[in-house]
């Protein structure tokens, strides 16, 4: 087994034991019974669009304390300080990493930041079962992620419809061909391209550039994982990237405004 697989088996089996636990707490019922009337999904896709060749990248601003592969990033961050920083800094959007295992994550953050700030949120964890969509939609998510690498095509076409019935948005990573191509299969329109190799960690601005071009004109294109420095987003202003997620650079940065503002200006170009 590959040390990436080794590492997502080991998330994924920690999120089922928690989603049981979750089921057992509150069954699908009773969140069904707390959902509102669905407003349409779109709201994160649209807010990720960039338009035109010479509009600015857009910025999905992430809180994140920790990961498998940084350890420790800020552990005492405060996810309502960031969020509220994120959209004054001119994000189009925000990503909550809430998985609690492995990145130091809380699902009780969603509703809290949903009351504090305007733009659309991004609930994301490693989403297995439908019950996760319930309960996201409940806690006032605009969309969620969804991960090629963990989900079949049918899991993935399944998960993508079941969203959009909630009105929330799916964001499918993908991190090479074959899950790019999967993940339209499966009728993704809203896609994550992480240049964070799986299984050395190792992080590749190229693995964006070499995809890019293989995203259909329609579809949302965004992308991940090692974007610190104004010369990344320049870079990738030149392609038809709509939007990158950035979040490490802010959680580590003794003054993350600042970083915010070099990166926005960047983005502008």
């Amino acid at each position: 087994m590959s040390p990436a697989i080794g590492i997502l088996t080991r998330i994924a089996d920690d999120r089922r034991r928690r989603i049981d636990a979750m089921q057992q707490a509150e069954p699908a019922y009773a969140l069904r019974a707390r959902l509102g009337p669905p407003r349409p999904a779109g709201r994160l896709e649209r807010a990720l669009r960039r338009g035109a060749p010479a509009a600015p990248l857009r910025l999905l601003c992430e809180f994140k304390r920790a990961s498998p592969s940084k350890g420790v990033l800020n552990a005492t961050a405060d996810p309502l300080i960031y969020a509220r920083l994120y959209e004054a800094g001119g994000a189009a959007a925000l990503s909550l990493v809430t998985e609690p295992d492995h990145f130091g994550g809380d699902l009780a953050w969603m509703p809290r930041v949903r009351a504090a700030v305007g733009l659309p949120l991004l609930l994301k964890d490693f989403v297995l079962d439908s019950y996760q969509l319930l309960d996201a939609a409940a806690r006032g998510a605009d969309g969620v992620l969804l991960l090629a690498a963990l989900l079949s095509g049918v899991q993935l076409q399944r998960l993508i419809g079941e969203a959009r019935l909630l009105g929330l948005d799916a964001l499918v990573e993908v991190h090479d061909e074959h899950e790019l191509a999967a993940a339209l299969r499966a009728g993704a329109t809203l896609v994550g391209i992480n240049n964070r190799d799986l299984q050395t960690f190792a992080v590749d601005l190229g693995t964006s550039l070499r995809l890019m071009p293989r995203v259909p004109p329609l579809v949302t294109a965004v992308a991940e994982s090692g974007l610190s420095t104004p010369d990344d987003l320049e870079r990738l202003r030149e392609t038809r990237c709509d939007a990158v997620l950035i979040g490490e650079a802010f959680m580590t940065s003794g003054d993350p405004a600042a970083t915010l503002a070099a990166l926005a200006a960047a983005a502008r170009g």
